[in-house]
C-alpha cells in the first residue's frame, strides 16, 4: 500500500495544489487511509488512480447521489464546504457507495478530454508547418472522444492582446507562455488534409452516460474546464473526425498508411503514454522511427521518459529531437523552447 499512497501524495502535490483544493485535501487524506486506499486497488491495470478514484465518486454525485458530501463539491452547490472539513463525509460516501466506486473503477478509464491543450498543441503544429509547408495529417493516439483533433477549429489567445486560430470559432482558449519566448505563430490557419484518432475505448459524446463521465473526470471547482468541455462537444458534433476503437501502437501502420502522401503527418498524444507500460511505449517510438525512414513524420508527446512536452522527428530520412518545455496538465501554461534542434543522426 506504501506505493499506492505515494501516489495520492504526488496527486495532491504535483496535481492539485494551488488548483484544486478539494482534491488535495482528500488525497493527503486517502493516502494516509487504508481502507480507502485497498478501495482504490481495484482500478485497472495502468491508470492514474487518484483521477479514477475521484472521478467515480464525482460521477455517483453527478447521477443524483443524495449525500452530505454534495456540499463539499462547487460543480454541485454555490457555496461549498471547507476543504479542510471534507474528508469523514468523502469516507462516509465510499463507505455506503463502496460496491458502485469498485463497478466504476474497474470498468471506466480516465480519458480526460482536456481541450485547452490545444492551446499548447496549436504553436506546434505550426512550427511544423513552418519546416514542411505542406498540409498536415493528423493521427491522435490516446483521443477519447476526439477533441484535441480539431484544434484547428479553436481560436487562442496568449496575453498579447491577439486572437490566433480560427477566429470566428465559439470556442476561444487561452494560455500563456510561462517560460522562453513566444512562439512565432502564424496568422493563417494550418490546413488539415487528414485526421484520425484512435483509443481502446472511443468516448460517444452522443451517450449521455459517457458524456457525464467525462464531466466527472473535470475536477470540481473548474467550472471554466467544463464550460470548454461543452462548448468542445458542440463544436464536436457540427463536424465528428474519424475516431477508430483499437489499439493505436498496433494500428499505427495502417494509419499512417491513410494519410495523403502529399501531406506531413503528425503522430501525437498528451498525457497517455504514462498509462503505456515501457515494453509499449519502446515499441511505439520504434514505430515512428520505421515509418521516417520511409517518409517525413512528426512524433509529438510527453509522459514517455519525463513530462515535458517533446517534438521528435524525420525529415528526408534525418532523425531530430526538440523540447517545447514542460506544460501545465490543464493547459493554462506551458514553456516554450524550441529554439535549437538536436540531429539525432
Amino acid at each position: 500500500m506504501k506505493q499506492l499512497a505515494a501516489k495520492f501524495i504526488d496527486f495532491a502535490e504535483l496535481e492539485c495544489k494551488g488548483s484544486s483544493p478539494l482534491y488535495e485535501q482528500l488525497a493527503i487524506n486517502v493516502a494516509d487511509n487504508e481502507e480507502l486506499l485497498e478501495l482504490s486497488s481495484h482500478a485497472r491495470e495502468g491508470q492514474p488512480i487518484p483521477n479514477l478514484l475521484f472521478g467515480a465518486v464525482h460521477y455517483l454525485l453527478l447521477s443524483g447521489e443524495q449525500h452530505e458530501l454534495r456540499k463539499y463539491y462547487p460543480s454541485l452547490t454555490e457555496k461549498p464546504g471547507s476543504p479542510e472539513e471534507v474528508f469523514p463525509h468523502f469516507l462516509d460516501f465510499c463507505r455506503s457507495h463502496r460496491r458502485s466506486i469498485m463497478e466504476l473503477m474497474g470498468k471506466k478509464l480516465v480519458q480526460t478530454n482536456e481541450v485547452r491543450r490545444c492551446a499548447y498543441l496549436y504553436p506546434v503544429f505550426c512550427h511544423i508547418h513552418k519546416k514542411t509547408k505542406k498540409p498536415l495529417s493528423l493521427i491522435e493516439i490516446g483521443t477519447s472522444a476526439g477533441l484535441q483533433l480539431l484544434w484547428d477549429q479553436y481560436s487562442y489567445t496568449y496575453g498579447d492582446h491577439q486572437i490566433y486560430g480560427n477566429k470566428s470559432s465559439a470556442l476561444q482558449l487561452s494560455s500563456r507562455v510561462r517560460q522562453g519566448t513566444m512562439p512565432d505563430l502564424l496568422s493563417d490557419v494550418p490546413r488539415v488534409a487528414f485526421r484520425t484518432g484512435v483509443d481502446l475505448h472511443v468516448s460517444d459524446l452522443t451517450d449521455g452516460e459517457e458524456t457525464l463521465w467525462l464531466k466527472a473526470l473535470i475536477w470540481p471547482e473548474h467550472r471554466e474546464r467544463l464550460e470548454i468541455f461543452e462548448k468542445a462537444v458542440r463544436q464536436f458534433r457540427e463536424n465528428p473526425p474519424s475516431l477508430v476503437e483499437g489499439d493505436g501502437v498496433s494500428l499505427l501502420d495502417e494509419l499512417a498508411a491513410n494519410a495523403p502522401s502529399d501531406s506531413t503527418l503528425c503522430i501525437f498524444h498528451t498525457h497517455v503514454a504514462n498509462q503505456m507500460p515501457w515494453e509499449v511505449k519502446e515499441e511505439l517510438l520504434q514505430k515512428v522511427s520505421a515509418i521516417g525512414r520511409k517518409q517525413d513524420v512528426f512524433h509529438i508527446y510527453n509522459n514517455i521518459e519525463d513530462r515535458k512536452l517533446h517534438l521528435d522527428y524525420f525529415i528526408n530520412g534525418k532523425s531530430y529531437a526538440e523540447t517545447v518545455g514542460d506544460t501545465d496538465g490543464h493547459g493554462r501554461w506551458f514553456d516554450w523552447h524550441l529554439n535549437a534542434t538536436t540531429c539525432l543522426m
